[in-house]
């Protein structure tokens, strides 16, 4: 059976999203339509507005509905540290820690040849040149480390190093609370790498 062609635009639209398949985005569908229907107008209305309003903050690259987001202008903020994370979820979660006072800058992803991804991609031209700005001491790598993140990583730190500017990467090993029973050898391998004195 042919189904409506607005019903199938519908469907094929909500498959660009991560991790939605064709049986995914039809149940979505139809429940938007059979079930919430003010749930899909909001859903609709809301992408309208960000899509309208939301940017690049002109130093940071995250998503802001100003030129330069509220992060950045927080005159309270390290500005000689700069934290580079690949996503805004990141930079979300780093936040969270209240652990860190300097400023970032976002990716919007990794390096990944494979899927088309290099650096013109990424914004490493942006990146650098926010990280000679002449404030800029110190540049923490916060990457993800999986192999993309720790390939973009290693580019981005020589890329850096080369116009003389310190580069540091997070360190990883054992969470707070887990028990080595649990962890896999590589995080434990690695944690005794990163080792430091007490």
């Amino acid at each position: 059976m042919k189904l409506p062609g607005t019903l199938e635009a519908l469907i094929d639209a909500l498959r660009v999203l991560p991790g939605v398949g064709p049986k995914s985005a039809a149940r979505m569908a139809y429940h938007l339509m059979q079930r919430d229907r003010v749930g899909a107008r909001r859903l609709a209305a809301c992408l309208s507005t960000a899509l309208e309003k939301l940017h690049h903050c002109e130093r940071c690259n995250n998503f802001s509905e100003t030129p330069v987001c509220a992060l950045c202008a927080n005159p309270r903020r390290d500005a000689r540290l700069l934290c580079v994370v690949e996503m805004p979820v990141d930079l979300n979660r780093m936040e969270e820690t209240q652990a860190y006072k300097g400023l970032y800058f976002v990716l919007m992803g990794r390096l990944s040849p494979l899927d088309g991804i290099g650096p013109k991609e990424i914004g490493l031209e942006r990146l650098l040149q926010r990280a000679q700005d002449g404030v800029t001491e110190e540049v923490v790598l916060a990457t993800n480390y999986t192999a993309e993140g720790e390939a973009t990583a290693h580019y981005v730190s020589e890329l850096l190093k080369a116009r003389g500017l310190k580069v540091s990467r997070i360190a990883r090993g054992i969470p707070a609370g887990g028990e080595l029973e649990y962890v896999d050898a590589m995080t434990i391998a690695q944690a005794f790498t990163d080792r430091r004195a007490l």
